[in-house]
């Protein structure tokens, strides 16, 4: 079986899982908030994953971080305490969490702004900072788009935004940006969402960057966790294979960056052109590769390549049960090339001879199912 859907989650690195086991055993085991000295061995080893996640993309300070369960609950965690008045500038091309965060906050009574996206899926920076006024309290744009790979240069919007108006704050979902493009935190960027299980993590950890002295609010109540901010018993396995794995992926995140982006266009002069359109633009993340073939059915053509032993996307995992992306859609393909989308995804892990045989898969079932539908 060839995986390529890698933008969905990835195969936990099984090297981190091991070193992690010891926190399930009967020496590692215990809960990080007890007082007894057992106790304060698991609270100082989730500290110590704190710190060397925050030194992998904060290496000057100035930044804490928030252990969440979840991306999704990080993103709401910072939409919810960013957007209180006024109104919330974001993207068309956002991922679920934030997109129907957004929509909650128009329950609310919030203004919320979407800006549109160019042909690629990065936003139109231009029309997006005509959004930003006296009012805004929150900007939100998505690092790498999840759909397409697109790349927003999320220092330069934050500058940007935070000319027009010094207070608000502004949040970046990171999720497919962290341990796959070099980037570090800038002074204009409050909160940043990251989340282990796209680089080899389990799920069930992520985390949430928030510049130190601003305000978060909780939305999980209980025991007061993570200084109050996401109550619940901290899953220190979890949180130490975190820290494992993304020690593991920055140490050679320019090497894997070079390989993915070979494979990333070997595919891309591999695929049949009479049948499919590449919609990722060369300047996207090398991770993730969009193409459509245009008057197929995306999600027909993605079980065939199943039955054939390659598992691909049709698009952002989330909200797979959608026929139509609103994502691609909001790049301005028609129904027909919209329903024809596939999302080829990659990991650090990802062969060379995984690669070339899935191209030669995919052509095979979409020049099948051409002929089938003619």
């Amino acid at each position: 079986m060839i995986y390529l859907d890698n933008a969905a989650t990835t195969v936990p690195d099984e090297g981190a899982v091991n070193a992690a086991l010891q926190f399930l055993k009967i020496d590692g085991f215990y809960n990080p908030s007890a007082l007894y000295r057992a106790g304060f061995a698991a609270h100082k080893e989730i500290e110590e994953a704190r710190r060397t996640i925050l030194s992998l993309l904060a290496p000057q300070g100035g930044y804490e971080l928030v252990f969440t369960g979840s991306g999704s609950e990080a993103d709401n965690q910072a939409v919810f305490s960013s957007a209180r008045r006024g109104n919330f500038v974001t993207t068309a091309g956002e991922h679920a969490a934030i997109y129907q965060s957004a929509k909650e906050l128009e329950k609310r009574g919030i203004e919320v702004r979407f800006a549109p996206l160019r042909s690629d899926g990065s936003a139109d920076t231009e029309a997006l900072l005509s959004m930003v006024d006296k009012d805004t309290s929150c900007v939100s744009v998505i690092h790498v788009n999840n759909e397409t790979g697109a790349v927003n240069d999320i220092a330069a919007i934050a500058a940007a935004a935070k000319k027009i108006n010094p207070a608000l704050l502004f949040h970046s979902d990171g999720v497919q940006a962290f341990g796959k493009i070099t980037f570090a935190l800038t002074k204009d960027i409050d909160l940043y969402t990251v989340s282990a299980h796209k680089i080899g993590g389990v799920r069930g950890v992520a985390g949430l960057f928030r510049k130190k002295g601003v305000r978060l609010s909780p939305y999980i109540f209980g025991g007061g966790q993570e200084n109050g901010l996401r109550s619940g018993t901290e899953n220190t396995f979890a949180i130490k294979q975190f820290e494992f794995v993304a020690k593991k992926k920055f140490s050679s995140l320019k090497e894997d960056f070079e390989r993915i982006r070979s494979y990333n266009l070997a595919v891309r002069q591999g695929l049949d052109k009479t049948i499919f359109r590449v919609l990722s633009s060369e300047n996207a993340s090398p991770y993730i590769l969009s193409v459509s073939a245009r008057g197929l059915r995306g999600e027909v053509l993605l079980h065939m390549l199943d039955d054939a032993g390659v598992m691909v996307g049709t698009g952002s995992a989330c909200s797979s049960k959608n026929r139509y992306s609103r994502v691609i859609l909001a790049c301005g393909l028609d129904e027909r090339s919209a329903d024809g989308v596939l999302r080829i995804s990659f990991a650090a892990t990802t062969t060379l001879q995984e690669t070339e045989q899935a191209i030669g898969i995919i052509n095979s079932c979409a020049a099948s199912l051409a002929e089938r539908t003619k």
